[in-house]
């Protein structure tokens, strides 16, 4: 079943010829159009894109110039600009908006010969941690369809565990790759800031978004990794590195590697069966010589709170430009003041309503000294002091989610709960370091995932701790074939 496979297996039989483009695009598109209408990852299919992708990328296999993502399926999150295919957010304000041009993610993935799938469901603007702040309605869990993916790249994570994609791409503010593939049981990888170009991608927090890959295994996150990042001059914050570099992943040992264990994330706040399956996965990886230190991340317990300012300060700015007037919906009124209004009351929805007056509020004069300054400090003290705790160890590591995966609906009326999801995730973003989540095992049959947090630009590193983790704690499980 080739929609069983990872990325480099299916790699692996386009190379040998035993399948064609087409043959691995049509057996996704057939699982799609099965299962997506219970799941709700997929919010368009571009299966007339897609077809024409294929044959581009069986050109390049009857040319011999493959590449490794040559022919491979990939979903994209629906906040990455595709142009020809509409981008819309999971937001009623974009209604009817087809970018003119690609992300340059898009433009790196079809030059290396990608297949692009379509789009996938989220938070609207990338605003949650659940995938049921959409105007699509939310994303189901493909391990229990009663409960969320996580999120706000929720349809990407569960587009990936439910075998309806190889890979997927995602976008993290506070942990919105990571937290997700927790929840779905796969790989998460949230890259250096500024390693991965954010042109195309719908700013939600500007500081603090990254783009990162979703996959089954380490191994093609790395190389999906290769594919969209590199410096990229039309992103003003992209770093002058060149793309992550999959084959230095391979060659690493757990024996004399040495990880940071923050107190503050095992103990009060974390469910206890996710304690329990992180702590048994650690006693395999100490069997196999990795060293392991108690360490205390006081800011990290202010992390939430800080996000909580700075993140909607920045979308209160960043969503300032729907307004009616140059895309998107506009509602029929006289003047531009009150088309304006009309235009925004009726095509946000409410959480990011909140986040845009939360943000507002704390720029305002009066108040930003208070909040905003404070915030900003605060986020440079939790910087450095993960910094110094680096500079010590190989990596931290930690549950990436405090729950496993939560009922749809059960924490809609405890908007603090759901924001607590991110407790671990935050301070990658924060400081801007590279974080992956990958699984380490179940707790009452629902996915469990592990945090490895490295040093800024040690991308590589992370994710050749992350392969060398992945292969101790050997298969992890699938979830119920649908």
């Amino acid at each position: 079943m080739l929609t069983r496979l990872s990325a480099t297996e299916l790699h692996k039989l386009l190379l040998s010829r035993q399948v064609s483009t087409r043959e691995v695009l049509d057996a996704h598109l057939e699982r799609i159009s099965r299962l997506n209408p219970r799941l709700n990852a997929f919010v368009t299919v571009a299966e007339e894109r897609a077809r024409e992708d294929a044959d581009r990328a069986q050109k390049l296999f009857d040319e011999g110039a493959p590449t490794r993502l040559t022919g491979v399926p990939v979903a994209l999150k629906d906040n990455i600009s595709t142009q020809g295919i509409a981008t819309l957010c999971a937001s009623r304000v974009l209604e009817g908006y087809v970018p003119p041009y690609d992300a340059t993610v898009v433009e790196r993935l079809r030059s290396a010969g990608a297949v692009i799938l379509g789009k996938t469901n989220l938070d609207e603007f990338a605003m949650g941690s659940s995938t049921e702040h959409s105007a699509h309605g939310p994303t189901r869990n493909p391990y229990d369809l009663e409960r969320s993916p996580g999120g706000s790249s929720g349809g990407s994570a569960a587009s990936v565990a439910a075998e309806l994609a190889p890979f997927a791409l995602g976008s993290d503010t506070g942990g919105s790759v990571r937290q997700p593939a927790a929840l779905c049981g796969v790989v998460g990888f949230k890259p250096t800031y500024g390693r991965c170009s954010r042109y195309g991608l719908v700013a939600f927090s500007s500081s603090l978004d990254q783009i990162g890959p979703f996959a089954r295994t380490v191994e093609d996150a790395a190389w999906l990794a290769w594919g969209i990042t590199g410096h990229d001059p039309k992103d003003s914050t992209s770093l002058p590195m060149s793309p992550i570099d999959p084959a230095s992943i391979h060659g690493g040992t757990l024996k004399g590697a040495r990880f940071a264990l923050p107190k503050e994330m095992f103990g009060e706040g974390m469910q206890p069966g996710v304690v329990a399956t992180v702590r048994a996965a650690l006693d395999k990886l100490a069997a196999e010589g990795a060293e392991f230190e108690e360490v205390s991340l006081p800011s990290t317990r202010f992390g939430v709170t800080t996000y909580y300012i700075i993140a909607p300060a920045e979308a209160s700015s960043n969503l300032a430009r729907y307004d009616g007037v140059r895309f998107g919906l506009r509602a029929d009124r006289s003047d531009p003041i009150s088309m304006t209004e009309a235009t925004r009351a009726a095509g946000f929805g409410k959480e990011v309503k909140t986040r845009i007056l939360i943000g507002t509020y704390v720029l305002s004069a009066g108040y930003y000294d208070a909040f905003y300054l404070q915030a900003s400090k605060v986020r440079a003290m939790m910087a450095q002091e993960y910094q110094q705790v680096l500079e010590r160890f190989d990596a931290i590591l930690s549950p990436t989610s405090p729950i496993t995966a939560f009922k749809i609906g059960q924490l809609s009326e405890d908007p603090m709960a759901l924001k607590l999801l991110d407790y671990c995730t935050i301070p990658a973003n924060m400081g801007g370091f590279p974080a992956l989540s990958l699984s380490c095992g179940t707790s009452e049959g629902l996915p469990v995932g592990l945090q490895v947090l490295g040093p800024l630009r040690a991308d590589e590193r992370v994710l050749q701790l992350s392969l060398c983790i992945e292969r101790t704690l050997g298969a992890t499980s699938r979830p119920p074939e649908a």
